[in-house]
């Protein structure tokens, strides 16, 4: 009777967890939003903003009313790149975040610098666009939701979220080698500040179960 009662409680209290990847290049403020996403579902605990860049993985597990969502922060440097396909076939979203202080000009920036420009006027407007697109063209990421979330939108030398979406993340959903995604969004946010978590948790939370019969959860 025992193991029969605790099976039922078991059943009754288990919910399912979905995993998401943060992922980004190094200082676009990854670890930063994880810290934000967890305060923002604890009752205790408040966001630690003094973090050092991520070496390897920070994981953390936050329990919502309907759900878990384990949360993956990668690190972002070139070097550990290479790390990042060893987690999607298991993944149910991507949240891809862009440094909005770090990729230029999105409305007059071309992929490629042109004539009477300096290549620094456009940040690493390249390198995200192409590490974006390395993501997506990945097999193991075919069909999975993707935030884009365009970061540090609370500094005054931002470039705004709709020149990032047209001159960069358009590019890449629409051009062939996005041809994977079936399902993404751009959002402004600041993880500085919090503005913009709840938004993207929102959506992850509804992609995830919209998408679960081609991912489906584990339970725990």
């Amino acid at each position: 009777m025992y193991h029969l009662m605790k099976g039922l409680y078991m059943y009754a209290t288990s919910k399912e967890e979905f995993s998401v990847l943060l992922l980004g290049l190094d200082n676009a403020g990854k670890t930063t939003l994880l810290e934000q996403i967890k305060a923002a579902h604890s009752t205790t605990q408040h966001p630690n903003l003094k973090t050092v860049p991520t070496v390897g993985q920070n994981v953390s597990t936050i329990s919502l009313p309907d759900m878990y969502l384990k949360i993956w922060d990668i690190g972002g440097q070139h070097s550990l790149r290479g790390l990042w396909q060893s987690y999607y076939s298991s993944c149910h979203a991507i949240v891809f975040v862009i440094d909005s202080t770090d990729i230029g000009d999105a409305e007059l920036a071309k992929l490629s610098s042109p004539d009477g420009h300096n290549e620094d006027d456009f940040g690493r407007l390249e390198e995200c666009k192409l590490v974006l697109e390395d993501v997506l063209l990945n097999q193991d990421t075919e069909g999975v939701p993707v935030l884009v979330l365009a970061n540090k939108q609370d500094r005054e030398d931002c470039v705004e979220v709709v020149r990032i979406k047209e001159g960069l993340v358009r590019k890449v959903f629409e051009g062939e080698k996005g041809g994977s995604v079936r399902d993404s969004r751009v959002l402004p946010c600041s993880a500085l500040t919090g503005t913009g978590v709840t938004e993207a948790v929102e959506w992850l939370c509804s992609r995830v179960k919209w998408n679960k019969e081609a991912r489906p959860p584990t339970m725990r």
